[in-house]
């Protein structure tokens, strides 16, 4: 069976022509080589609307240094151009924390650099946008997502506007994208006019003009709702009826806009741009969010609600989706170094409530845990024992947060009104259920199917949903962690506690190190009792606000770190959309609006990581 027998996504105009189409839907151009797996974005949106019935062509890695053939090749698409610029942002793809150039991308072929643009999401949309004027340009995902509102930039060391504004894309998809992608796609496809289309949930997009009906003192009040129904259409006319789901009521009727300062403002007074980031943190991780209005220029962006978060039937639709989980043919006898990673990895869940402050994963995935069932789980594994080149490993059972499979709050009344960041930080919340026995029945039935010899946990694991510093939270937590040690680490098992002193802790957002004190006393129980020699290794970062060079060097001597493997520490890199980097640049604690301090000097960040090396 051929490729495109089997796949239907073609990358160039041959692959077009033996398809027999005269015509494409959607074209994606990417900045990740194009590998049809899960783990890729650009792969689950290309195959949830193959599924509606629409023909999708992917334009992996183009030139945009030439004469923009590749921009070229395929022609204009039906309906519009969907860019993003792969599963990272690309400035942190091709930056260090010290804004040192990388030698090297783990998402192209032979893992080769230079293989997209800076900035690729705006480079890509202005490229389409002069060579196709009248073609509306999509942008999503993790560039995109998390540069929707102003935000500060690292690497220009300044506030930016919404991408929405630099880039001229026509609208914007946040965060994981399938469901708004398809309806965003009927909604052009049917010829919706722009104030249907603006009711869409999680979509962005910039208008000029003025906001009339709110003034910046009061929250608008407007209804998002439109007097016709989103679904007027379902995919092309010779394909609807497929039974996808509808969404159109996705958002309440009380859904009202909140009114932020604009980003003149933010960039004349840092404390609005605190206050702005608090109040997108909090509509982030809300059950119930609000539309956001941040005014920009001439005009203003407009963030509408995301969709509630997605049922473990929409999640397995999602995975039942025909991927070929490999990468495409035309990288033939070439490695992709993040294929490598995660080809025998098996994805539970998406979202995370942890709410560290550094982190961008609820941003973007969202705070409520969306789980697969079991049963979807154990096809997928089934399916990957029976690839002829599976070795029997699974190399990653997990997601954000692997333990957080199947978790949720015990009164899902109380999770609706909730408005906390972190359902863990600064103490667990009381309403979640961290009860470990829904994980550990999956682990035990993906380790009973034929061919698996190991299923190994190579995502994050939190250690504060088990134990609470007193011991372990419920008759589960105790199993979880040997069940975790004795079959599902290889040699190593990798937590992350960030730092040892508390004041700097609660910057991060994460607990306090004397639970990860109990963590080792229980390690080192489980290793002598069933005579094993696994190791701890925890991970670390330097330099972030609230850090300094004294808070580091106790780090490096506390003695619960003695004899303990050391050498994962990264000096901290502010990325958009996180309260870190507002305290980064702010100089303030956007939950407190309090002073705090931060490093900026680079010598001296420098010296705070080599500090703990030294020490070790």
């Amino acid at each position: 069976m051929s490729y495109l027998t089997e796949c239907n996504i073609p990358t160039s105009a041959k692959e077009v022509q033996q398809l027999g189409w005269d015509w494409i839907d959607v074209i994606f151009f990417t900045g990740d080589a194009f590998v049809d797996h899960p783990s890729f974005g650009t792969a689950c949106i290309a195959r949830y609307l193959e599924k509606a019935g629409y023909r999708v062509a992917v334009v992996p890695q183009p030139n945009w240094r030439d004469d923009l053939r590749d921009f070229r090749k395929l022609g204009a698409p039906r309906l519009y151009f969907a860019v993003n610029s792969g599963a990272m942002d690309s400035m942190v793809n091709h930056y260090t924390a010290a804004k040192r150039l990388r030698h090297d991308d783990a998402y192209t072929p032979e893992g080769r650099s230079g293989q997209r643009p800076d900035r690729a999401v705006t480079v890509y949309t202005k490229i389409l946008k002069q060579l196709w004027p009248e073609v509306p340009v999509v942008i999503g995902g993790v560039e995109a997502s998390l540069r929707r509102l102003t935000h500060y930039d690292y690497w220009d060391d300044c506030l930016m506007p919404s991408i929405l504004v630099d880039s001229g894309a026509d609208w914007l998809c946040y965060g994981m994208g399938e469901r708004p992608m398809l309806e965003l796609t009927r909604a052009i496809e049917a010829g919706r006019n722009r104030r249907q289309i603006e009711q869409i949930p999680q979509l962005a997009f910039y208008r000029t003009g003025r906001i009339s009906s709110a003034s910046p003192e009061e929250p608008l009040k407007t209804s998002l709702r439109s007097s016709l129904p989103l679904t007027a259409s379902a995919g092309p006319s010779h394909l609807r009826g497929h039974g996808w789901p509808r969404f159109s009521e996705a958002l309440p009727a009380s859904a009202t806009q909140i009114l932020l300062n604009s980003y003149e403002k933010c960039c004349a007074d840092k404390r609005a741009f605190a206050e702005n980031f608090r109040e997108i943190e909090i509509q982030a991780n809300v059950l119930h969010a609000q539309t956001l209005i941040e005014p920009v220029g001439e005009g203003y962006v407009q963030v509408n609600p995301p969709y509630p978060p997605a049922t473990t039937e929409e999640m397995d639709a999602c995975w039942d989706l025909p991927f070929t989980k490999r990468p495409h043919p035309r990288y033939k006898g070439k490695r992709i170094p993040a294929y490598d990673m995660i080809k025998d990895s098996v994805i539970t869940h998406r979202g995370c409530f942890g709410g560290c402050n550094f982190c961008t994963i609820a941003a973007h995935q969202g705070k409520f845990i969306q789980s697969r069932s079991e049963q979807s789980i154990l096809k997928e594994v089934r399916a990957l024992a029976a690839m002829p080149e599976f070795r029997g490993n699974i190399s990653d059972l997990g997601a954000p947060t692997a333990n957080m499979y199947g978790m949720h709050g015990k009164n899902q009344d109380l999770c609706a009104k909730c408005r906390r960041q972190s359902c863990l930080f600064p103490g667990p919340c009381p309403n979640l259920d961290r009860s470990h026995a829904r994980v550990l029945a999956l682990y035990r039935a993906v380790d009973a199917v034929p061919g698996i010899r190991h299923s190994y946990i190579g995502s994050g694991v939190r250690y504060d949903l088990f134990l609470d510093g007193k011991g372990f939270v419920d008759e589960t937590g105790k199993p979880y962690l040997e069940e975790l040690m004795l079959r599902h680490t290889s040699g190593r098992l990798k937590v992350a506690p960030e730092h040892t002193e508390d004041k700097v802790l609660h910057y991060m957002g994460k607990p306090s190190f004397r639970l990860f004190e109990q963590l080792r006393k229980e390690f080192d129980r489980i290793n002598r009792e069933h005579g094993k020699h696994t190791e701890l290794v925890p991970y670390f970062i330097s330099s972030h606000p609230g850090c300094t060079l004294e808070d580091m060097r106790r780090l490096a001597a506390n003695p619960c770190l003695k004899g303990i493997w050391m050498e994962q520490v990264q000096d901290f890199m502010p990325t958009p959309m996180t309260t870190s980097s507002v305290m980064f640049w702010s100089g303030l604690d956007p939950r407190t609006m309090k002073p705090v301090f931060v490093e900026r000097e680079s010598s001296k960040k420098k010296a705070q990581k080599a500090l703990f090396f030294k020490k070790k």
